[in-house]
């Protein structure tokens, strides 16, 4: 799908709302390498859920990593342009500093630590935080949320469903307190109902006024469950807008959605 199939130049999300998040002109690079994200704009604005979509290899991947600081671990780096948390410029700030300032990720792959138990896992979110009351109150919260864990809190992570994984990596984000949750490709390898089932989690973290930035390949369900959308390819923002809009939008059903609307 080229760019010129689905529009002109991205338009900004609404303002009415601050903005948690905010690119402006983002390129990045990877080594001595040409770019792989070029002039990169967006926003997310605070209380929403935006979904970032594209398929394998348009560049999600390194726009999770300019957002959340870890473009330094992959060998990335900004080459021009800013990236603002809640107003405040961040781009040379460490992964730590931004979780300090509101952020926090479930990383593609949940990444889980398989070796330590569930309730290890859910402390170890905890890194920016102090071992009190309201800790342990947020930690039962998550097993309010997630029942399932509820029953394996002395299981070790690696015997974990990847359903139950994956409910791990949210919940250990969440004990961080985020005002901004970036969730890198929640559904990859679930059965429907475990989809169903997260995004419903999604919705209820929204109602909670976490602010979400989705990273889906499954668009449909993105789009289902997200106020406002980017499609992003070869590393470029070729198309914004409302996800009802993007849902049925033809070029999007045709490269995305099969040809039908969400």
């Amino acid at each position: 799908m080229a760019a010129d199939d689905l529009g002109r130049d991205a338009v900004a999300a609404p303002s009415g709302a601050a903005t948690a998040l905010a690119f402006s002109g983002v390129t990045v690079s990877y080594g001595a390498h040409a770019p792989v994200l070029h002039d990169v704009s967006l926003e997310v604005p605070a209380g929403s859920v935006v979904a970032l979509l594209g398929a394998n290899g348009a560049g999600k991947s390194t726009t999770v990593r300019a957002a959340t600081g870890l473009l330094a671990h992959h060998r990335g780096r900004i080459v021009s342009g800013t990236v603002s948390l809640f107003g405040e410029d961040v781009t040379n700030l460490s992964a730590n500093e931004r979780v300090r300032r509101g952020m926090a990720q479930a990383l593609e792959g949940r990444r889980i630590f398989t070796q330590l138990t569930v309730d290890d896992n859910l402390r170890a979110g905890a890194i920016t935080r102090r071992w009190d009351k309201s800790l342990r109150d947020d930690i039962e919260h998550v097993y309010e949320r997630f029942p399932e864990l509820a029953t394996r809190r002395s299981s070790k992570g690696g015997v974990l469903s990847g359903g139950q994984q994956q409910m791990l990596a949210i919940g250990r984000a969440l004990i961080a307190k985020p005002k901004l949750l970036v969730l890198d490709e929640p559904s990859l390898g679930l059965a429907p109902q475990l989809v169903n089932r997260i995004f419903e989690v999604i919705a209820d973290i929204k109602r909670e006024g976490v602010t979400v930035l989705l990273i889906e390949q499954n668009v449909a369900m993105a789009l289902a469950g997200a106020d406002y959308g980017y499609v992003i390819e070869t590393g470029r923002v070729v198309l914004s807008g409302p996800a009802a809009e993007l849902a049925n939008n033809e070029s999007v059903k045709a490269a995305y959605l099969g040809g039908h609307a969400a």
